[in-house]
């Protein structure tokens, strides 16, 4: 039996091992920390995401979770719709819906499903060999036919194979992120932008929303009280926002700079490793496509792991880096400051919505319509963009 060995328990790597596992695989993912992710964040599965579960059994299962509530779109900061779009017509469009749901509760699902007796915690990988598949640790080394890099932005297996290769860039925010008890707060999935900011709200259930917020800042910068820090930029935004933000713990409330690959690598694979995810092809969260490239990446290279990797680069690399691209080229549009600028922006959304009421859906549809290899797909047969 082939033997493969994943670096990094995360999204990717628990999805990566799940369908190598079902292709006949031997599989062992390493893990560095002591525990599972288990991160206070929410995360979205679009269609295009869901479809890549299906592959792994486990779509309906994400399904049942949650789903948008009613309406959902991009609103100004006074709380006015620039432009939306609800269930019913993403339905329509795509045969599917978008899922929100704690990032810990997809993790626990992809190692439930992993079966936890193929994860090895505490093991640190210390280096790696492409040209052999050996990988080291701390307690001593293995040897694999395929080795799926699975380590995240700053990967280190990525910084090896390609020494040459720029690293990802700080991008000019900072993001924070919380879960906050909703407290029968009506809430609309939404994310609403201002001057160079952005807030989202989404609710993950009856009982519980997720925030995040984005804002220039320079890298590296600490605050003393980050509910503070929130409440300072947004606490005079349109409702619930500043009731979200009162209710929060300080202490649950997350913060991290966000960096992307500005320059895509110039393959997804060398020798017997290749990489998925987040050590692929960083990317800002404006798309909200992170988990659901690291998903696609995983389902796509276990039906082309057992030839040459370079197929698994042709499928996925022009694909992820487009979506880095248009990712922070949203990015780009939500920091500007200048108050001309915003209120052309503003103004350009809401003539585009009145005049093309289906827009925010349909200039995703290149992203949405995106389909499992033929060989892989066992899921429902969704419709596809009018």
């Amino acid at each position: 039996m082939a033997k493969a060995v994943v670096i990094g328990g995360g999204i990717g790597g628990l999805a990566a091992g799940i369908a190598l596992h079902r292709e006949g695989w031997e599989v062992s993912v390493l893990e560095r920390a002591s525990e599972l992710e288990a991160v206070g964040s929410g995360l979205a599965i679009a269609v295009n995401g869901l479809r890549a579960l299906d592959t792994l059994g486990l779509g309906d299962a994400v399904r049942e979770l949650s789903a948008l509530e009613g309406q959902a779109g991009i609103r100004a900061s006074g709380g006015r719709w620039l432009t939306h779009t609800t269930e019913v017509k993403v339905r329509e469009l795509y045969g599917d819906s978008v899922v929100m749901l704690l990032r810990a509760t997809l993790v626990d699902l992809l190692a439930d499903t992993l079966g936890r007796e193929r994860l090895r915690l505490d093991t640190a990988v210390t280096g790696v060999d492409a040209a052999t598949g050996t990988v080291r640790t701390g307690t001593g080394e293995l040897r694999a036919d395929l080795v799926v890099a699975a380590d995240g932005i700053h990967s280190p297996v990525r910084a090896a194979l390609f020494p040459g290769h720029p690293a990802p860039v700080y991008a000019g925010v900072t993001a924070w992120r919380g879960l906050v008890p909703r407290r029968g707060l009506p809430i609309q999935s939404s994310e609403s932008w201002g001057r160079g900011t952005v807030f989202g709200i989404h609710a993950i259930n009856d009982d519980l929303v997720y925030f995040y917020a984005t804002d220039l800042s320079p890298a590296g910068a600490v605050h003393a009280d980050e509910r503070e820090e929130l409440l300072r930029r947004f606490g005079d935004w349109h409702e619930p926002i500043p009731a979200l933000l009162r209710g929060a713990d300080p202490a649950r409330i997350l913060r991290n700079d966000l960096y992307y690959l500005r320059d895509p690598l110039p393959a997804m694979h060398s020798g017997r490793v290749a990489l998925v995810g987040d050590a692929a092809h960083p990317m800002t969260p404006n798309l909200g496509q992170g988990a659901c490239q690291a998903i696609e990446d995983a389902v796509v290279l276990a039906g082309l792991a057992g030839g040459d990797l370079a197929a698994y680069t042709e499928a996925r690399l022009r694909r992820t880096a487009e979506v880095v691209r248009r990712s922070m080229s949203i990015c780009k549009i939500t920091k500007l400051r200048n108050p001309v600028a915003v209120a052309l922006r503003d103004r350009g959304m809401s003539l585009a919505a009145r005049l093309t009421p289906d827009l925010m859906l349909r200039s995703m549809n290149e992203l949405l319509d995106w389909r499992p290899p033929a060989r892989t797909w066992s899921g429902r047969e969704p419709a596809g963009p009018a």
